[in-house]
């Protein structure tokens, strides 16, 4: 059983989808173990309590430093022994000692069509504004492992959504997150859970 750790910054869309995929069996032979949140209001942690999963904040704030954070964050990771860590709408930047903690056992969800629009300053509404602003008629969503750049990890899964005329940044993040987000994580969980993929030379292989 894979025990898994979902870091959420906000209302925990894709949490629910993990949470709603493991219940009607879409992702088998994985379990979370526990939420953490760096906002105490995040509405994800609410999500978490009411399915039973343990819910914790854990907030930069709290700590006099960046390290105290960096090190308290994988500190409580650790100590609920999983084997993934899973960025699920997650604003925190992933700190360098997490990653060599865990090597290619974190992975993200990033609401673009890897390589466009990612990298340091793309996230949340800013990508899809930057794919209004552009003119760009598919975008979409990509699942990849967390290595030490931003957004520069082996891709998992990638899917496509068309740009509608009219869109608006709100409508077509809303658009990417039923029709591709909430669909390829949880697909990549169940591929990690199952053992069909692995990473060969940074690329993300099957089985």
């Amino acid at each position: 059983m894979l025990k898994m750790a979902v870091l959420v910054s906000g209302g925990g869309t894709n949490l629910q989808a993990i949470i709603d995929k493991i219940a009607d069996g879409g992702i088998t032979n994985a379990e979370i173990s526990v939420v953490i949140s760096n906002n105490k209001n995040a509405y994800a942690l609410e999500r978490a309590k009411k399915h039973g999963i343990e819910a914790l904040c854990i907030s930069p704030k709290q700590y006099e430093s960046r390290q105290q954070f960096n090190e308290a964050l994988l500190a409580a990771i650790q100590s609920y022994q999983v084997d993934l860590v899973v960025l699920a709408g997650c604003l925190v930047v992933i700190p360098e000692i997490m990653v060599k903690a865990y090597p290619n056992k974190i992975i993200n969800i990033h609401p673009a069509l890897i390589p466009s629009f990612c990298g340091t300053g793309y996230y949340g509404l800013k990508v899809h504004e930057a794919v209004l602003e552009r003119g760009v008629k598919v975008t979409g969503a990509t699942v990849h492992f967390v290595d030490e750049g931003t957004d520069t990890g082996p891709i998992i899964l990638q899917k496509a959504v068309e740009v509608q005329a009219g869109d608006t940044p709100e409508v077509l993040q809303r658009r990417v997150m039923e029709q591709a987000e909430w669909e390829i994580m949880p697909k990549a969980i169940d591929l990690i859970a199952n053992d069909k993929i692995q990473v060969v030379d940074g690329l993300v292989k099957s089985k």
